[in-house]
């Protein structure tokens, strides 16, 4: 039985509609923020990779 996941999800619902809100003028947003559900998540794992490394890079010289 494989585990597969069919759909868009949330990060990529809210991203549709934050666009479909931001054309239609209901927001005055910019874009970068329209556009966070999909930016936030992969800043955050960079940022958790980073640390991670940083880490293993201490933990190496100690």
């Amino acid at each position: 039985m494989e585990n597969e996941r069919d759909g868009i999800g949330f990060c990529g619902l809210l991203t549709i509609v934050f666009i479909v809100l931001k054309l239609l003028n209901v927001i005055d947003w910019s874009w970068v923020w329209v556009l966070a559900p999909i930016w936030i998540p992969l800043a955050v794992f960079g940022i958790l990779i980073l640390a991670l490394y940083a880490i293993d890079c201490i933990t190496d010289i100690l």
